[in-house]
């Protein structure tokens, strides 16, 4: 009878990483939102990767494991949603009556809504002081946001009402939200859209300059 002295020696176990989350898309989510909160209150000059990273719960590290540079990262937080794209683009591919309203309400409301303002307001408050943000930001409004109102207007000055337009709509933006100019940032936004579309309207439809 073969007799066993002890408990079996099992195998060593992997160390563990410090500062990972359990699973690599937990992690890599963690920083994201860790990192729009930090940009969007701090800008990125003001955002470090260590602040972002001790709000994340990981070692600074992991932020470079996924990401690479702040550039990197902040790039990473800046991705327009697809559906806020889709949702302009479907305004402008509506009747025309109406349209400076309907326009108006969706570029404003995605500022309200929390799912889109995120990105939005790091991005705002980036592009003050940074110009790979405030490319972006051009980027964003020119050519996936507004890019259609030229052809749609079908007028030799098309480009310029659509950065008419992009111009009104971010300053009203920067003013209620980042510099949070009163009485601006304390209107509802149905009082807000009644007074700026209007001028949305006849950026559209009625001739620029002097009548």
């Amino acid at each position: 009878m073969e007799i066993s002295y002890g408990r079996p020696v099992s195998a060593p176990r992997e160390a563990r990483r410090p500062g990972r989350r359990s699973g690599d898309s937990g992690t890599r989510e963690a920083i994201l939102t860790a990192a729009r909160g930090q940009f969007a209150a701090h800008g990125f000059r003001g955002a470090s990767l260590r602040t972002i990273a001790g709000e994340a719960g990981v070692d600074p590290a992991l932020i470079r494991h996924f990401f690479g540079s702040k550039d990197d990262l902040f790039d990473a937080t800046l991705e327009v949603p697809h559906q806020l794209v889709e949702r302009i683009k479907a305004e402008l591919a509506g009747e025309p009556e109406g349209l400076g309203e309907r326009l108006t309400r969706t570029y404003l409301g995605l500022w309200e809504d929390p799912a889109t303002s995120g990105p939005l307001l790091a991005l705002m408050r980036s592009a003050v002081t940074s110009e790979p943000a405030a490319e972006r930001l051009r980027a964003m409004l020119g050519r996936r946001l507004f890019a259609e109102v030229p052809a749609l207007l079908g007028r030799s000055d098309g480009e310029v009402r659509a950065a008419l337009i992009g111009a009104h709509l971010v300053g009203v933006a920067l003013a209620r939200h980042v510099v949070r100019l009163p009485p601006v940032a304390e209107l509802d936004l149905d009082t807000l859209v009644s007074y700026c579309a209007p001028a949305i309207g006849r950026y559209l439809t009625e001739p620029l300059g002097a009548p």
